[in-house]
């Protein structure tokens, strides 16, 4: 099932549907409602459509791209766009998305939970839950209820441990980085109780014994585009044993709350419980220990630190990263893209030696 089947399946039998930039916003308040989000990561490939110049140049392609698709109709079928305040650049998507995207259908905004917890930012998180659950159930026409709300989030929690389980045992499952990859990612656009049934599904492929033959590797960054720098580890001799990307192994909250007898005071809890990312905290300790960990329960001999060219947020937190990494005599390669369809020659060359390096490194034959 694509993006579009599951958006029409799902006016058809339940409810509304929003588009949802990236990262990271309250899914648990969607699902309650009957909404369905439908995430929109650039998307991938030229931009469709001509409004991509509108924005500036140094502005990442997720932005760029999500503003031209959005102008060419490509997000019509949704009822309506969430922008979370990720950065500055989805932002200043969010405030001209109507002038130049010509979106004449409900907009609405949430600010997520950032930094350290103290008692005035969970104070400001759990009014903007709230806030935002009063504009979604207008939407949504009818009342938000608090047993569908904790009823929600036990579902997520639910669908979070199982995602936790296949990425700490990746090298257990028989299924290649692609094929993993997609799994994970439908929880994109499925509604959450279909992402649950396929997570079980391949949580019962998991084998007592490691099965993946290739040299393990870390990979790290923002969204993992394009997919066929999958294909490229996996050609060239390595797996993915662990996963740092922003959308996929940080939006993985193994944080369970300690009540659920007020959901937003959980929702709140969970939000400053995520795992490290530089779209929520400028922590880059906190980041690079998080990296640290991965390498020692994974055992991978490299790490790949893909990112979108002109991401400001996870360019802030190269350098701490790199210097602790090479700290620890940990191989990295940095590579830049920009939602291609196909990575380049250049970057394959690059993987290639990469992973050619590191096998020669520790005595194993990547041909």
């Amino acid at each position: 099932m694509n993006r579009l089947d599951a958006i029409r399946g799902h006016q058809a039998r339940r409810g509304k549907v929003l588009a949802v930039l990236p990262i990271h916003y309250p899914k648990e308040l969607l699902t309650a409602l009957d909404i369905l989000a439908v995430e929109l990561w650039g998307p991938p490939g030229p931009p469709r459509g001509p409004d991509a110049g509108r924005m500036q140049s140094y502005v990442c392609a997720i932005v760029r791209n999500a503003l031209a698709f959005i102008s060419a109709g490509g997000a019509a079928p949704a009822d309506g766009l969430l922008f979370p305040h990720t950065c500055d650049s989805i932002q200043g998507l969010a405030t001209v998305v109507r002038d130049f995207g010509s979106w004449p259908k409900p907009v609405f905004h949430y600010i997520h939970a950032r930094g350290e917890e103290r008692p005035s930012a969970r104070r400001f998180v759990e009014a903007e839950l709230e806030r935002l659950a009063g504009e979604l159930a207008a939407f949504a026409g009818r009342p938000l209820d608090g047993a569908r709300l904790r009823d929600a989030i036990r579902l997520h929690r639910a669908i979070d441990r199982l995602r936790a389980t296949l990425l700490d045992r990746r090298a257990h499952l028989p299924l290649g980085d692609r094929e993993l990859y997609r799994l994970l990612r439908r929880g994109e656009y499925l509604w959450p109780e279909d992402h649950l049934a396929e997570l079980e599904a391949a949580a019962t492929g998991l084998a007592p014994a490691p099965v993946q033959e290739g040299l393990p590797l870390l990979v790290s960054g923002i969204v993992p585009e394009p997919m066929s720098v999958l294909d490229a580890l996996a050609g060239a001799g390595a797996f993915v044993a662990a996963d740092d990307y922003a959308a996929v192994g940080r939006r993985v909250n193994r944080h369970q709350p300690g009540s659920l007898d007020d959901p937003f005071a959980a929702l709140a809890e969970l939000a400053f419980a995520a795992p490290s990312c530089s779209t929520r905290q400028s922590n880059q300790v906190a980041r690079a220990d998080r990296l640290e960990a991965l390498l020692e329960s994974s055992g991978a001999l490299g790490v790949l630190l893909h990112g979108v060219k002109f991401c400001e947020p996870e360019l802030f937190d190269l350098p701490v990263l790199r210097r602790r990494l090479m700290e620890r005599g940990v191989p990295v390669l940095q590579l830049e893209t920009e939602l291609e369809l196909e990575l380049s020659g250049q970057a394959l060359t690059r993987i290639e030696a990469f992973v050619e390096m590191l096998g020669a490194a520790a005595g194993r034959g990547t041909g």
